[in-house]
């Protein structure tokens, strides 16, 4: 697909001694928020952490930005945000985020537009430890943002959040996707799907659908993506009786 971010072909991943993705084969466009949305245990975890080349694989490729998955040369142009908070308590906001810049060779300025980016301006002298389970997570966004990343790798980012904070970052992601980036956010918050360009549906680390939440509608007959989903699974169900 041209303009894709992600690349991922026959991907095979082994947990365990379990087969957690058999052979998966998808393209992530570029420019775009694209959601991957699966109940727990549906390989969503596994897929993310292959994208960012922190997994070991079986078989398969996974080629980012033109790169293979992990290369030296992509460290500065994936933002990763892992599902818990990736901070140190004992440093304040701002020092979390100035480390990170130090690492990626960021500005100083990018600093402080990072955290205003997450909504942290007000917090950016406290200390993470003493900020609620959605700051510790913002102040982890804006240390995956200050590199000024191409693609931004976000495993449950909303996980924990009130309404308006989820709102608000989504509005966030959407901003980012204009810009030009690109996003693939993991999520098993089906209502989240309206917010994306495209998604992915994963089951037992398989792709149950890759479309557009309009295309997921119109295949299924179903009113929202939880009706497509839960159609999806009982045709899959189906078919393999």
């Amino acid at each position: 697909m041209p303009g894709a971010a992600v690349e991922i072909d026959g991907l095979r991943v082994e947990r365990g001694g379990r087969t957690v993705l058999p052979g998966l084969s998808v393209r992530i466009p570029a420019g775009q928020v694209v959601g991957l949305l699966g109940p727990s245990g549906s390989g969503k975890s596994t897929l993310i952490r292959a994208v960012v080349g922190v997994q070991v694989v079986a078989a398969g490729s996974v080629r980012v930005l033109g790169e293979s998955a992990g290369s030296p040369v992509l460290r500065r142009r994936i933002g990763y945000v892992t599902q818990s908070p990736s901070v140190y308590d004992d440093l304040t906001v701002r020092a979390n985020v100035r480390y990170f810049a130090s690492i990626l060779g960021a500005s100083r300025a990018s600093v402080d537009e990072a955290i205003a980016a997450v909504d942290l301006d007000s917090h950016a002298d406290s200390r993470v430890g003493r900020l609620s389970g959605g700051q510790r997570s913002r102040v982890s966004l804006a240390c995956a943002l200050v590199g000024d990343p191409e693609l931004l790798v976000l495993d449950e980012p909303t996980v924990g959040l009130d309404p308006v904070l989820r709102r608000d970052l989504w509005d966030l992601f959407d901003r980012l996707a204009a810009q030009g980036r690109s996003l693939l956010v993991s999520s098993h918050v089906m209502d989240e799907a309206a917010r994306c360009d495209r998604l992915l549906l994963l089951r037992e680390g398989e792709v149950l659908a890759d479309a557009t939440l309009p295309e997921l509608l119109a295949r299924t007959g179903a009113e929202d993506a939880e009706g497509a989903f839960l159609a999806l699974i009982d045709h899959a169900e189906e078919t393999t009786r």
